[in-house]
């Protein structure tokens, strides 16, 4: 169980094994993934590392699969994941695997460049039929223009727009008149219709039509919208012109038949030639379908043995070679409860016939060093060395812990084997959490929400976590069903679901006692009062006994509701939040007696201890003693605890007025604070000047013992280099300097100090959030389902439906959503600051090992 409150301990093992199973061994680590590689060549680039090669052909086929998987995506096939664990493959089935991608790949390539061709192809021909369908129309009307007269009268060329100064013939025969007919885009139409205008000088006559393509036609999905053209013209002046503007602006000219029947042979060989391209591209797309619904069925377990290939090979440019370049060395951190397990895992094979095939998911070795040299192969040694270095640290979760652990490591990531705030934070964080959303009604929905969540893991799991709001609630389901289950707990202590109270076990107050002839009330005092006042002092008034659960439903119609939960959830926080420091400060001993760090011990934690308990401590215990000592017939002569605490502090005891809560109170309270500011010089000037006077000692001793020793005070000092998160720390003997002791410890009292007066203040957020939560739900219910209920005339079943809906929509919007959101970031503020800095560095960094099903769910 230590495990669990302290972070695992490491060790640093070298790992020697020959090249032959260097692969193998990598392998069967990465599937254990309880072991973090240390980089043995921090001054070698990438590209001069000896495994390069093999990562760069990974990459190459991890682009292959994207490329495939991409294309299946496309196609709309879905893929098949592997439930097995699919092992990394043999080196030696590598080359397989890579001809075996390389050749799918060059394959679909090879269909998507023919598919399209052929779709271009198809687009072509479709543009050519319509244009053939289209321009008969022009064609007649041209020649029903220019037929029956040899020169064409004023009338015809303003129809047909020719301007024929020289239109004579020779023979007297028609006009020989040239054409162009072609496609265009349609937006390039409007400007390419101007520049023939302007550069022919109207001597063309110029139709278009668009292209309507049918929806049924295969090629209206990839159809542009376009228009046909055709142009008529005389001479080969004009033609040149406007061969060269359909060429500027990107126009596809056809070539079309001048005479009827030659366009009608045309239109139906391109007819044709359309229904063969259709059955070609038949055959093609399903030709591609089969190969892609092959690869979607082994995409997964491919892009798995990439992945894991290309780790192995990665790692082992970790690992350090020999100069016989035959025996690979490794460094790796592993917990010490599973070196065992380690060791176990890279020689459970070690008996088998030396002479089998091995393979990646099991490894077989000689049991003898002498068969090296005859080809066999010996197993890895695993040497546990000695290092000054700082381990990582590991804390090993489950489901239920790892949220917690996350949030505590949000933070930062704590120092080697120092207390670990996450186990005690289960608790705390969503207790506080609680005491900020204290809604019975709120917290039961929360706390199905994540019922919900949790009964439905799977399916979350295989939701698509690209929505990171989804994914943060998923992996968070059990520290918001605690919220709930808490929400629930401190809402029954509060009396409050949805701004109404339950009156479960019966009022301690009556009315009745208060009316005449017993009590001063009458009719007329109820008709004449607006506010009436129970008075304790009446017989029967107050029973004398609290409720036995929670609050008094009774205050929940009283006036004065507000005051009487403000004064009770101010003090109810303050005691709180220092039991909760106390409780840091008291996590510190575990971490000074475990790293034996005795001195302080009595150097910082006793007088951390004084500190808070002379003055905050005495807070509570007034508190406390006020509410156990002056009943409710005496709360109007209690004496302000708030005006006692500042005299205390102040040394002022002169005012009269002032009632003493107990006899003798001046000493003790005169006491508490001296005790309380000679803690202050005791945390600041005694380490500074032990660790002085040591360090004088040592000068003037004989060096009879190792020099490489160093005192426990010195050893306190010691920082550790983090250098951008890799393992590059080392424990260094820094050269003692006073002043930068002094000045640190200076910085640590007047901090603590401080610290405790500011947090303590800030754990009145509790009261603060408590008193917003409460108010805004009651506000809700008046101001909406309130009046649905009250209104005058009443409401119909549907409007009674839609304002019962308007009021769950607002619930959950602003007190489980923005509420609720708030009380998480104040909680997670409150254990940051408040509590994890009395105990916790977070200075550490985070055992990462090597495991595949890390590296397989990126």
């Amino acid at each position: 169980m230590g495990s669990v409150f302290r972070s695992e301990e490491m060790c640093l093992v070298q790992l020697f094994f020959q090249t032959e199973i260097a692969y193998c061994c990598v392998n069967e680590l990465g599937e254990l993934g309880l072991v973090q590689f240390r980089d043995l060549n921090p001054g070698i680039i990438a590209f001069q590392r000896k495994f390069v090669n093999e990562v760069r052909r990974c990459d190459e086929m991890e682009r292959i699969l994207r490329f495939l998987e991409k294309e299946i995506t496309k196609a709309n096939i879905p893929i098949i994941e592997s439930a097995e664990n699919d092992k990394a493959p043999c080196p030696r089935d590598v080359i397989e695997l890579e001809t075996a991608f390389e050749k799918l790949e060059k394959e679909l390539k090879e269909i998507n460049t023919n598919q399209e061709a052929l779709k271009n192809n198809c687009l072509e021909l479709t543009e050519l039929k319509f244009l053939l369908q289209i321009t008969e129309d022009f064609f007649e009307e041209a020649e029903s223009q220019l037929s029956g007269s040899e020169l064409p009268s004023e009338e015809s060329v303003s129809v047909t727009g020719f301007s024929r100064r020289h239109s004579s013939t020779s023979g007297g025969g028609r006009l020989k008149l040239g054409f162009v007919a072609g496609v265009i885009k349609r937006e390039r139409f409007p400007a390419f219709e101007r520049l023939l205008w302007r550069m022919c000088h109207g001597n063309i006559v110029l139709r278009h039509e668009e292209i309507n393509i049918p929806v049924e036609d295969r090629m209206a999905n990839d159809f542009v919208t376009k228009d046909v053209f055709i142009i008529f013209f005389q001479g080969e002046l004009f033609k040149n012109k406007v061969r060269k503007i359909c060429d500027g602006f990107h126009a596809t000219v056809y070539p079309c038949p001048e005479t009827l029947h030659e366009r009608m042979e045309m239109s139906v060989g391109v007819n044709m030639r359309i229904a063969d391209i259709y059955m070609v591209l038949d055959q093609t797309e399903k030709h591609r379908k089969d190969l892609l619904l092959s690869a979607a069925k082994d995409i997964h377990k491919w892009n798995v043995k990439v992945k894991k290939m290309k780790a192995i090979y990665y790692t082992l440019n970790l690992c350090n070679i020999d100069i016989t370049q035959k025996c690979l060395i490794a460094e790796i951190w592993c917990p010490v409860t599973d070196l065992k397990k380690v060791h176990y895992t890279l020689t459970k094979e070690s008996d088998e016939d030396a002479s089998s095939q091995p393979s990646c998911s099991t490894l077989t070795f000689a049991s003898s060093v002498e068969g090296v040299q005859n080809g066999s192969i010996m197993p890895p040694i695993l040497n546990r060395i000695e290092t000054n270095q700082i381990p990582p640290t590991f804390n090993k979760t489950n489901t239920f812990t790892a949220g917690f652990q996350n949030i505590v490591d949000a933070y930062g990531v704590g120092n080697y084997r120092e207390v670990n705030p996450a186990p005690y934070s289960i608790i705390t964080f969503p207790f506080i959490f609680a005491i900020m959303f204290g809604d019975c009604g709120h917290g039961l929905i929360m706390a199905i929400m994540a019922l919900g969540m949790i009964f439905y893991e799977k399916q979350h799991q295989n939701m698509d976590m690209n929505n990171e709001i989804l994914s943060i609630l998923c992996h968070g389901r059990y520290i918001i069903l605690l919220m709930g289950l808490f929400s629930i707990y401190t809402g029954l202590i509060y009396n409050d679901c949805f701004s109404k109270a339950f009156n479960l076990f019966g009022s301690a107050w009556n009315v009745r006692p208060m009316f005449q002839p017993n009590g001063p009330w009458s009719n007329e005092t109820l008709q004449k009062s607006a506010i009436l006042q129970l008075n304790p002092a009446v017989l029967g008034v107050f029973s004398g006994k609290p409720y036995p659960f929670g609050i008094d439903p009774i205050w929940n119609i009283a006036v004065n509701k507000l005051t009487f939960l403000n004064s009770y959830k101010m003090k109810m926080s303050v005691i709180l939040g220092v039991i909760h420091m106390l409780f840091g400060v008291m996590l510190s001993l575990l971490n000074h007696i475990y790293f034996k760090e005795f001195n302080n011990i009595f150097l910082e934690f006793i007088p951390e201890v004084i500190f808070l308990s002379a003055l905050f401590g005495y807070l509570v215990f007034l508190i406390i003693f006020k509410w156990c000592i002056f009943t409710v017939l005496e709360s109007e002569i209690a004496p302000s605890i708030l005006v006692h605490f500042i005299n205390m502090l102040m040394f002022n005891y002169s005012e009269p007025a002032m009632t003493p809560f107990y006899c003798k109170q001046r000493s003790v309270q005169t006491f508490l604070v001296l005790i309380a500011l000679v803690a202050v010089p005791w945390m600041l000037f005694i380490k500074p000047y032990l660790l002085y006077s040591d360090q004088q000692r040592k000068k003037h001793e004989v060096p009879l013992c190792d020099s490489s020793k160093v005192s426990i005070l010195q050893s306190e000092h010691t920082e550790a280099e983090i250098i951008e998160g890799r393992d590059k720390s080392h424990w260094e003997e820094e050269k003692f300097s006073f002043g930068d002791t002094f000045v640190q410890q200076a910085i640590h009292t007047i901090e603590y100090c401080l610290g405790c007066v500011s947090n303590t203040a800030s754990y009145l957020r509790l009261w603060a959030l408590s008193l917003a939560h409460a108010e805004l739900s009651e506000v809700l219910w008046h101001m909406v389902l309130h009046n649905g209920f009250t209104a005058n005339k009443g409401l119909s079943s549907i409007g009674l439906t839609i304002t019962f809906a308007a009021f769950a929509v607002l619930s959950v919007a602003i007190l489980l959503v923005m509420e609720g959101l708030s009380a998480f970031l104040h909680a997670l503020r409150l254990h940051w600051v408040e509590f994890q800095n009395k105990f916790y560095k977070g200075a550490g960094y985070k055992f990462v090992p090597f495991s595949f099903t890390d590296i397989c769910k990126k």
